[in-house]
């Protein structure tokens, strides 16, 4: 028997769910390793040896190798994303990236979300919303912060019924 799409997202995740002034903390975590910098950052050819050149780095104020910016930002979204836009039809928007301490290999990210804003959308199966994303490290530092609008879907035409 065939399973509806429904059935596999969040029941509460829907536009209807969201309310602005929301805030979550998301329950998984993340420790990113050699393996994510590494790849990352050479599939997008940084050469920016901060990534990539232990040698290099040992005589720096940070002593080691930093985690690619853009791969701190993406994991915490990531880590938002199933409480946020498990229900998403498009990512409309991303905004107001800030990277505000470094993060190295070992370090493990968590992060948090706040509802900003909630609108109509030019859909009817669809409305809008606007989320403020902050990525943490083990020891309470923010590493990240950003904005991120998304299209998502309306309970009333995509729920199950």
């Amino acid at each position: 028997m065939p399973v509806k799409v429904s059935a596999l997202t969040g029941r509460s995740t829907y536009f209807e769910d969201f309310e602005v002034g929301a805030k979550i903390r998301h329950a998984r975590g993340t420790t990113i390793g050699e393996v994510e910098n590494q790849t990352l950052t050479k599939l997008v050819l940084n050469t920016a040896d901060s990534h990539y050149n232990e040698h290099r780095m040992a005589s720096t104020n940070f002593g080691r190798r930093l985690v690619f910016g853009l791969i701190t930002g993406s994991v915490c979204i990531g880590l938002a994303t199933q409480d946020t836009a498990e229900n998403a039809l498009a990512e409309l928007a991303l905004t107001g990236i800030k990277f505000t301490s470094p993060v190295f290999h070992g370090d493990t990210l968590y992060a948090y979300s706040e509802v900003l804003e909630k609108r109509d959308s030019d859909r009817a199966d669809a409305g809008i919303v606007r989320f403020k994303h902050w990525g943490v490290k083990q020891d309470g530092t923010v590493v990240f912060e950003g904005e991120r609008t998304v299209l998502i879907k309306r309970r009333s035409h995509w729920g199950a019924r």
